[in-house]
């Protein structure tokens, strides 16, 4: 260390001047180094990841060299979720340098990183045929049950578009992908599991024009947004936790999002054994299947009916009253509109007026401009009327206003965990990154749950 000695206006200034230099050699621990409120230090008292080995001790031969231990694998990716990290190769260059994430995954400054293509490797390999991130997930959501953090009473369920890794102009007819699969590994490989999964039959596809990069994602937009290739990140959710207990990859397709909501939540209750007291969502899960599906289990949804009825000055279907003996309803002016049939594709039952009676009735301006009233019923009408009811209550809107947590989900997802765009293509890889990062949200809540200081209990004096 030197030192610069200046005299200004007959004042002495001692300027210090850092000789840079290193050390031939230098002694401390990682362990050492690691603040006991750092978040992977806390990961690693409160949570095990033994499982780990258990679930892929099949995989493994007992003969040959030792393979990479899969633990490591796994906390090296999870470090990638839990800081933003979306690139393997990235990661792996960031691990060289630093202190608390070597110390995380065990690794000495003597030991070999694991390369970057050994994650793929596995990914398409042990990772994919044993389900580890699923596992992952799910063992984190059981242990959140199992020290209380998760009440499991009242969930709210959503879902989110995510970009595929994959541009619009990779998009092909349809008819085309049989001749770009002669040079595209991609598109043979999507056309060959078509087949095994329906031998006799290629199934249609659902889109006119298909990704040869990404052939399961989805041509769509949400929001207003621009239309792109992508998937649905769906989530159901702990209102009291913020925690995520249900995740699944669907095709960009909002048809698919109750098909999800009705998946997660069967699920979740088995886990439970029992049933949810409320799942609140936004109107595009107001249809009359999923609330007819949610009144069979008596779980009450706190979501609005997705029929917009048209502003009508003819009498609505509420003041037409339902006489089930008769199976007809009764108009406002007493006469009845007799059954008429059903219609399978707009799902609703038909109940028909006479022109004899409406005709003489003296509300008929009030009910019909036709000669008689046509009254269509949907088949779930009961269950709609349910929610149209609810949506009224102070408990429908606190719902809502603890539904917007799976917002500041989505919001975490992709501004924090980097998940604007996916990085792997297809649905089954897609859908482990969705429980990989659904994961990782999950333990910054359980482990800050977990360490809370515990105020002792003061025992009383007189």
């Amino acid at each position: 260390m030197s030192f610069w000695i200046s005299i200004f206006g007959g004042l002495l200034i001692m300027m210090g001047h850092h000789a840079r230099s290193e050390a031939l050699f230098y002694y401390f621990r990682l362990e050492d180094q690691v603040p006991e409120n750092h978040l992977l230090r806390l990961i690693e008292k409160h949570i095990s990841f033994g499982f780990v080995r258990e679930r892929l001790k099949d995989s493994y031969s007992e003969t040959g060299r030792p393979s990479i231990d899969p633990e490591l694998l796994l906390r090296i990716l999870l470090i990638g979720y839990l800081y933003g990290i979306a690139s393997e190769r990235k990661l792996v260059e960031e691990l060289r340098m630093h202190l608390a994430w070597r110390w995380f995954t065990g690794l000495g400054f003597d030991q070999e990183i694991p390369h970057h293509s050994t994650f793929s490797k596995n990914r398409h390999g042990r990772f994919q045929e044993s389900k580890l991130f699923e596992q992952l997930f799910e063992e984190i959501v059981r242990q959140c049950v199992e020290v209380g953090l998760v009440q499991g009473k009242h969930l709210s369920v959503d879902g989110s578009f995510v970009e595929a890794n994959a541009a619009k102009e990779s998009r092909i007819p349809r008819e085309q992908l049989v001749e770009a699969a002669q040079v595209n590994h991609t598109v043979r490989q999507y056309l060959v599991e078509l087949e095994e999964q329906n031998p006799v039959e290629e199934p249609v596809h659902q889109q006119d024009r298909v990704s040869s990069t990404d052939p399961d994602s989805t041509y769509a937009t949400k929001g207003g947004t621009p239309a792109r290739l992508g998937y649905y990140d769906n989530y159901l959710v702990d209102n009291h936790s913020c925690v995520i207990v249900g995740v699944q990859a669907t095709a960009a397709r909002m048809s698919q999002e109750t098909v999800a909501a009705q998946d997660m939540i069967a699920r979740f209750a088995q886990w439970q054994g029992r049933t949810p007291v409320s799942v609140a969502a936004d109107t595009t899960y107001g249809n009359g299947e999923f609330l007819q599906w949610l009144l069979e289990r008596d779980i009450t949804p706190y979501m609005r009916d997705s029929v917009h009825r048209k502003k009508s000055p003819f009498y609505g279907p509420e003041r037409f009253t339902y006489l089930p003996e008769s199976n007809s309803y009764r108009c406002p002016a007493g006469q009845p509109l007799n059954y008429g049939g059903r219609n399978a594709r707009n799902r609703t039952y038909a109940y028909i007026g006479t022109r004899k009676r409406c005709g003489a009735c003296s509300q008929k301006a009030q009910c019909t401009s036709g000669a008689f009233r046509y009254l269509a019923i949907h088949m779930d009408e009961p269950a709609r009327q349910r929610a149209r009811e609810l949506a009224n209550t102070p408990q429908f809107a606190n719902a809502q206003r603890e539904r917007k947590k799976v917002e500041a989900l989505f919001a975490e997802l992709k501004n924090q965990i980097g998940l604007r765009r996916l990085r792997l293509r297809r649905l089954k890889f897609v859908r482990e990154q969705f429980f990989l990062a659904a994961a990782a949200q999950n333990i910054k809540r359980l482990v800050r749950f977990l360490s809370q200081p515990t105020t002792p209990m003061l025992t009383a004096t007189t």
